[in-house]
């Protein structure tokens, strides 16, 4: 319940409207989760296309490098070279961005078990309305 001014909110919504949210939030968690390989692949051609652009980006722009450091390792045969580029940032290739949220397995399995003991209890009602308590306890998942 909300408060302000010593007032509480009372809500009443439909149990038939709660509960088609329900199921709609529970088919969109099981898409996001089935999806999120996909777009996981999608987010990873899309950072090595990045690189590749940014590798090409620090060799066309080497005449304008600082602060140049060099490290040989003997052991390996492997020559590190790191150096500054001063340049703005539009100028740069933006890095991409994910545009999804990754799920474990175990924070998929409680958030569909939730959600499918909530519709269940929803279900069983008699009551036409959810009250506020029900529906504080559900929310996050509408």
């Amino acid at each position: 319940m909300a408060r302000g001014n010593g007032r509480t909110i009372n809500v009443k919504l439909p149990t038939k409207k709660v509960i088609t949210a329900l199921q709609q939030a529970l088919n969109k968690l099981e898409l996001d989760y089935t999806s999120q390989d996909e777009a996981e692949g999608k987010y990873q051609k899309a950072t090595e296309k990045w690189r590749k652009e940014v590798i090409k980006f620090a060799v066309d722009n080497i005449s304008k490098a600082e602060n140049i450091r060099t490290n040989y390792r003997q052991w390996n045969n492997n020559l590190n070279v790191d150096f500054d580029l001063t340049v703005k940032e539009s100028e740069f290739p933006a890095e991409p961005q994910r545009d999804f949220e990754s799920m474990n397995i175990h924070s998929y399995r409680e958030m569909k078990e939730e959600i499918a003991n909530a519709i269940r209890i929803l279900q069983l009602t008699d009551e036409e309305v959810v009250s506020t308590s029900t529906y504080n306890s559900i929310a996050r998942y509408l």
